[in-house]
């Protein structure tokens, strides 16, 4: 997997699993959401700023970020669109 993908990856299990939307984390690291989007999918080369600005809005090491899936992981899913409902 090229550099590119691991990122997307790992930016994106990690934002899902966290139940983060693409908007809210563009809007935490002070990027574009449509750039974020583009990362997510691997379409971006990202510069090492970038990378640590994404890395600070989830409050990671940057090396988390490039964490090697394990054999089998499945792909991270996407989370169910709309809003969250209120309690």
């Amino acid at each position: 997997m090229e550099a590119r993908q691991l990122l997307a990856w790992n930016v994106r299990k990690i934002r899902v699993e966290r139940q983060i939307s693409q908007e809210r984390l563009a809007l935490d690291a002070g990027i574009d959401r449509a750039y974020y989007g583009r990362v997510e999918r691997g379409e971006e080369n990202l510069s090492l700023a970038t990378v640590d600005t994404l890395a600070r809005a989830l409050s990671l090491p940057v090396a988390a970020l490039f964490r090697i899936p394990e054999l089998g992981e499945e792909e991270p899913q996407t989370l169910k669109a709309g809003r969250k409902k209120l309690k």
